[in-house]
């Protein structure tokens, strides 16, 4: 209605023509939950108040370094070394610290960016533990405050399996119960495993799968993906050259260097000058030949990290390339050597039709090909309708965005003119939706439907009450898991 005009003269009036829009919501914004080095940040406490990190360099600026990994030979607490022919060697092998690593927030987000990953929040359940450890109380607690942000698209705990079995699983269940209450969000799961003293020990999904089936639950499956097996990676452990001690060993003189000198006193450059005491406690300033030695021994053991961080990067990666409509299988994996456990097309059958019908994803190593993400599946895999990752994150979105587009509408008359507006924004939604191939059909009204009106979704007594009711359906695509040659002779006809 126009205001009533008193004065004489010329005035100028602004009419949209233009309908309103629905505006897609991102799709890969992953949660990353676990024990950092800080828990301030600019006099401000960082346990539990997630932050949104673009890049690595960010992560370590706010959220310091991972947790120096103390490497040792067997029965010494420090690295010893011996000279022989005029050669420096190791004097016992060194120990594999895999078993100790407990903390891996750093090293997942390493995994994450490679892969294809970009903006995500971090959410510190405290500092590092100077024995290790974690307790579900704590993650819990972080797992709460990432309910309250609207932005995160995934949730993966970096530090669970530092809990025990019951307590990981535990934690996983609140996890997809919050996703299934928010309806934004999905869960990408690890496989527990407490056992990595030995590892010539063979890990199978036997060995694993029945346990994991039976402490996740039956509930809200359709918002998880479970992932199998752990990654062997190209990453190095991070060390303290500071305090990585080397002890004497044998045929060594004093002369070389002090019986418990460190592999580098202080990280500075090489042209810095240093006081004699100084660079007497530096096998890095002291004999570059020793310290070359040890550290190319310790670069020899390579990250083992469980697999989540690294598919939260591909699902980021499809969803910038082709859409979050299609399914992040049959793509390869960086920075990743190998599986931990080779898998192949019989042991794959378990794991992904089961008659518990929680499909677990696997991880496969293809000759020519690399490591490959081979399969799709919710943990709902015998669904017929969220069987599979990329549907389940689609209406994800398009609930998101459209619920985001419809708030606008809140309080405006519940009649026939607001009713084609809403129509008409999620029809033309779901019409660009259609052109980029997420719905099927020859023609956009066979991929999706939007209900809207009187008779049609609504009662005069909805509206009476408020309410409007907008019922849309969709025909998502889903992958062609499973494609299937069928041959035949043919017979002669002449």
């Amino acid at each position: 209605m126009a205001a009533p005009y008193k004065t004489p003269g010329v005035y100028i009036e602004e009419i949209s023509k233009l309908p309103p829009s629905v505006a897609q919501v991102e799709t890969a914004i992953p949660a990353f939950i676990g024990y950092t080095e800080n828990d301030m940040y600019n006099g401000s406490t960082l346990v539990a108040r997630p932050k949104r990190i673009k890049s690595l360099a960010e992560y370590v600026e706010i959220f310091g370094f991972p947790k120096p990994t103390k490497f040792k030979t067997t029965g010494s607490n420090g690295i010893k070394i011996k000279k022989e022919n005029g050669e420096y060697k190791l004097d016992a092998d060194l120990e594999n610290p895999f078993d100790k690593l407990l903390y891996s927030l750093y090293y997942s987000l390493q995994l994450f960016f490679a892969n294809g990953g970009g903006p995500c929040y971090i959410v510190s359940a405290g500092k590092y533990k100077a024995n290790g450890g974690a307790t579900q109380l704590e993650l819990q607690t972080a797992l709460d405050a990432v309910k309250k942000e609207d932005e995160p698209t995934m949730i993966i705990f970096t530090d669970a399996v530092a809990l025990n079995d019951a307590g990981f699983h535990g934690l996983y269940q609140l996890a997809l119960a919050q996703a299934a209450e928010l309806k934004d969000r999905v869960v990408v799961m690890d496989t527990y495993i407490n056992d990595f003293s030995d590892l010539s020990k063979p890990f199978s999904h036997a060995d694993i799968g029945e346990k994991f089936r039976n402490g996740i639950g039956n509930n809200f499956l359709s918002y998880g993906a479970s992932y199998f097996p752990w990654l062997k990676t190209n990453l190095d452990y991070y060390i303290d050259e500071s305090d990585t001690s080397v002890l004497q060993g044998t045929g060594i003189a004093d002369t070389d260097f002090e019986t418990a000198t460190v592999l580098k006193k202080f990280p500075v450059p090489p042209a810095t000058q240093l006081t004699p005491a100084e660079s007497a406690k530096s096998l890095y300033h002291k004999n570059s030949v020793i310290y070359a030695l040890i550290k190319k021994e310790i670069e020899k053991f390579k990250l083992i990290l469980p697999p989540s961080s690294a598919i939260a990067g591909i699902y980021a990666m499809v969803d910038n390339t082709r859409g979050v409509w299609k399914a992040p299988g049959n793509v390869s994996l960086n920075l990743v050597k190998e599986p931990m456990v080779k898998i192949d097309d019989e042991d794959q059958r378990e794991m992904n039709v089961s008659t518990t019908g929680k499909s677990v994803n696997a991880i496969r190593q293809f000759s020519g090909k690399g490591t490959l993400v081979w399969g799709a599946r919710t943990l709902a895999g015998n669904d017929n309708e969220w069987r599979y990752i990329s549907v389940r994150r689609f209406y994800n979105m398009v609930e998101e965005s459209v619920k985001k587009a419809s708030e606008p509408f809140v309080f405006e008359p519940n009649d026939a003119n607001t009713w084609v507006k809403v129509k008409g924004m999620i029809e033309a939604f779901l019409t660009l939706q259609w052109r980029a191939g997420a719905l099927m059909g020859a023609k956009p009204e066979e991929g999706f439907f939007v209900h809207v009106g009187l008779g049609e979704t609504m009662t005069a007594l909805d509206i009476f009450e408020g309410r409007m009711i907008i019922e849309i359906g969709l025909a998502v695509v889903r992958p062609a898991e499973f494609i299937i040659l069928r041959f035949s002779h043919k017979m002669i006809e002449s």
